[in-house]
């Protein structure tokens, strides 16, 4: 066999030896971060909760997630240990507001440029495209008498279902 048909196996081998390598350094500096932890600090498990270190056993972590509310939690559920002024940062819920980035409106007349030009009945309706007809357009031919009935006896018990509403009765909600 030439070095040229066991070249990709080579490769395969090198990087699958790589990847391995970064995995498990970055197993044992998770490891480190654990045994490190003492009581007092603050975590963020890794399902998100944050909580203040209490007691630290061989295998188990007692965490206060709130006053007076402890938790006993494996090592390994440890996300991460915060620095204090992080975790006080959370707690408090003081995230400072950077001014710099860009702010999201609430409504999207900010980003058509369409402020307030509208007033009155205009400005409340919303336009779906069906403004009045021209002039010079045909009228609508006539249904026939079967889907005008059909229409109607529709149009009705969307009227007494609204009526009912009104009133109170047993569908109102």
């Amino acid at each position: 066999m030439s070095i040229v048909t066991l070249l990709p196996f080579i490769v395969l081998i090198g990087a699958m030896f790589l990847m391995t390598r970064s995995a498990k350094k970055k197993q044992q500096a998770a490891q480190q971060m654990r045994n490190e932890m003492q009581a007092g600090t603050g975590v963020r498990t890794i399902g998100g909760m944050y909580a203040t270190v209490k007691e630290i056993h061989e295998d188990t972590v007692l965490l206060e997630v709130a006053p007076g509310v402890h938790a006993i939690y494996a090592k390994n559920a440890i996300g991460a240990v915060l620095a204090d002024e992080e975790y006080n940062r959370i707690l408090d819920g003081a995230d400072p507001i950077h001014t710099d980035e860009p702010v999201v409106p609430d409504d999207a007349s900010s980003l058509t440029g369409d402020t307030a030009a509208e007033t009155g009945d205009k400005a409340d309706k919303i336009d779906l495209g069906k403004a009045a007809t021209p002039a010079d357009a045909e009228p609508a031919t006539e249904q026939p008498a079967a889907d005008k009935g059909a229409e109607g006896s529709v149009k009705a018990d969307a009227d007494a279902a609204k009526e009912d509403k009104k009133a109170g009765g047993d569908d109102a909600k």
